[in-house]
């Protein structure tokens, strides 16, 4: 049994330890938002937050998240810059298959609140990790600097 603070909330779950935390959430949580890539930790579609940190949860084992604060898509957007950036990412029409769209969105929260204000190169670095095979990275670029008030 392993217990685990998701979104909040205390939950405990029967998982081996080594199982990765993506699939402690998709398949026994049932918890859909957060993606599988490419299981490597080389697309950031299973991006989630650990302790405020952007985290590939397709590689973390569930029992490294143990005492820790652990924030998914369906969360993010309790947080007021998580709310922003999924307000921007309406607005500007982001996504197109939509597939990447949560780790992105998770990635650009993350840096919205290390970096409130970023310029271009401090979003290429953030997001570097985050494929997007339709390729919609202006508009990812957009909106990010949309939910930072500099649109």
């Amino acid at each position: 049994m392993i217990s685990l603070n998701i979104n909040g909330k205390s939950t405990k779950v029967e998982a081996e330890p080594d199982t990765p935390l993506l699939w402690v959430l998709r398949d026994e949580l049932h918890m859909s938002g957060t993606k599988f890539g490419c299981g490597m930790a080389l697309c950031g579609a299973c991006t989630v937050h650990i302790d405020g940190q952007p985290t590939r949860a397709c590689v973390m084992p569930a029992s490294a998240a143990v005492a820790k604060k652990i924030t998914t898509i369906e969360a993010i957007g309790a947080t007021p810059v998580g709310k922003r950036v999924q307000q921007a990412w309406a607005e500007i029409d982001v996504p197109q298959c939509g597939y990447c769209q949560s780790g992105q969105i998770m990635a650009a929260t993350a840096l919205l609140r290390a970096i409130p204000k970023p310029t271009d190169k401090d979003i290429d670095q953030a997001m570097s990790g985050n494929i997007c095979r339709c390729g919609t990275y202006p508009r990812i670029r957009a909106a990010i600097h949309k939910a930072a008030g500099q649109a």
